[in-house]
């Protein structure tokens, strides 16, 4: 057993649970996708991060699949909407963050572009969402999360109307958040921690589905550990209280993540559960303050990794800005402790979740990404030949060793997470010109919606 040893009372509970299916009927697995917000691979102990402390998330990846160079968008919105959709910026035109926290009218409609959770929820799963959301305004579109392919939610409002002056104004996802269930905002939980309640209603679901005998697909948006910095349940409980910080909060994060690792034991499951770890885009860099940072570090900012200092984050199209972690963690199929060097994208989650759960993907919806299936179970698989990603008016193609700008700045990627400008009277860096600049051109008309 890799995992380690459950009560006999829940062996027993999931035995009964396995026993109720027909005979020869397969039993489908479950998915849950902790999707964090603004964490660069640096930030996890396994990529050879040296400044934050996750041992739970290190724990996914000793007894998992890590994949060490998975790329996204390099800020929320256009990587999220990929993350949904399976399609690069060129094709759903989100290059920048929804203003949601502004009450916009606009939406990401998901009524014309086709969703997994669409799919899968159509294949017999049940299917929930949390945390971020800003892909609508709720208050304004109170059904997207339904029409994107979730029956139910657990979700910050970004948005709402105070009462007592008729207008709108931003919430907050920490304390005192402001949460929308299933199309109602949440009177219960003002004194609490909102992560806190969103990792509850996830094993909640997690427990309603198994007691249903039913597969679940659940995208846990992890609030954290997004600016602004606060104090965790910890800082507060410490003597003296801890200051409020990034190093701090994604600690916390990390405990989060074994209550639901956790949880998948208790409930017996962790036999047809894939728990999957990813990041939307990198680190929000100017908000890290290293106390023993030496004079050597480029910027205040600087994060350390065993290969060397990443300087730059979120907001760019730079390795730090969309450079993400994604462990895979559950059945025995999995290889435990594998590293998975394929270049991988976010785009590449719509085709795994519905090979994994059997829902067929029709012809007719286009995608950007390729299931990666055969890597989770150790197996050859197919690499991108590249990754795109976009932020607020920047973009880039990268190959694996060279980036492309939108600018025309060609970046020598080679050795991460050094990125220099190339050095353009190599041959080599001549023929990477050439080959990401058609890349570059056949991305550029629209296609889709």
């Amino acid at each position: 057993m890799k995992r380690t040893a459950i009560l006999f009372a829940t062996l027993f509970c999931f035995y009964s649970t396995w026993a109720a299916e027909p005979e020869g009927k397969a039993v489908k697995p479950n998915i849950l996708f902790i999707y964090v917000d603004d964490l660069g691979y640096e930030g996890v102990g396994s990529y050879g991060g040296l400044d934050f402390s996750t041992p739970n998330i290190d724990r996914m990846a000793s007894e998992g699949v890590r994949f060490s160079r998975t790329y996204a968008s390099g800020v929320c919105t256009p990587s999220r909407v990929s993350m949904h959709t399976g399609l690069y910026s060129t094709r759903h035109r989100q290059t920048g963050v929804l203003p949601v926290h502004k009450g916009t009218d606009k939406i990401v409609n998901f009524n014309k572009m086709a969703t997994y959770a669409q799919l899968m929820r159509a294949a017999g799963y049940r299917t929930a969402v949390t945390g971020k959301w800003q892909l609508a305004t709720l208050e304004i579109h109170p059904d997207h999360p339904r029409n994107a392919g979730f029956d139910s939610w657990c979700l910050w409002q970004i948005w709402k109307t105070n009462p007592e002056t008729g207008k709108g104004e931003k919430t907050t996802r920490y304390w005192h958040p402001t949460f929308n269930l299933d199309g109602n905002v949440r009177e219960d939980i003002a004194d609490r921690f909102g992560p806190d309640v969103l990792v509850d209603y996830v094993i909640q679901k997690m427990k309603e589905a198994t007691e249903a005998n039913e597969p679940f697909l659940i995208v846990h948006n992890e609030m954290m550990p997004h600016f602004p910095m606060v104090k965790t349940p910890d800082d507060l409980a410490a003597s003296p209280p801890r200051p409020a910080d990034l190093t701090n909060m994604v600690h916390y994060m990390d405990k989060l993540v074994q209550r639901l690792l956790d949880a998948v034991d208790e409930l017996g499951i962790s036999d047809h559960t894939y728990v999957i770890f990813m990041a939307d885009n990198g680190t929000e860099e100017v908000y890290f303050k290293n106390p023993q940072a030496g004079q050597e570090d480029e910027k205040p900012h600087t994060r350390h990794t065993t290969a060397g200092r990443v300087n730059g984050g979120k907001h760019t199209v730079t390795d730090a800005g969309t450079h993400v972690p994604m462990i895979w963690w559950g059945p025995d199929a999995i290889p435990q402790g594998a590293v998975c060097d394929d270049l991988v994208d976010v785009v590449d989650i719509f085709p795994t979740f519905c090979e994994l759960g059997g829902a067929q993907i029709p012809e007719t919806i286009p995608l950007d990404g390729n299931s990666i299936v055969p890597q989770i179970h150790g197996q050859p698989g197919k690499s991108h030949a590249f990754t795109h990603g976009v932020s607020s008016g920047k973009k880039a193609v990268f190959d694996g060793q060279w980036r492309l700008k939108g600018t025309g700045a060609l970046v020598d990627a080679r050795n991460l997470p050094l990125e220099p400008l190339a050095d353009e009277s190599l041959p080599e860096a001549q023929a990477a010109r050439i080959r990401l600049q058609e890349i570059m051109e056949s991305l550029q008309a629209p296609v889709g919606p």
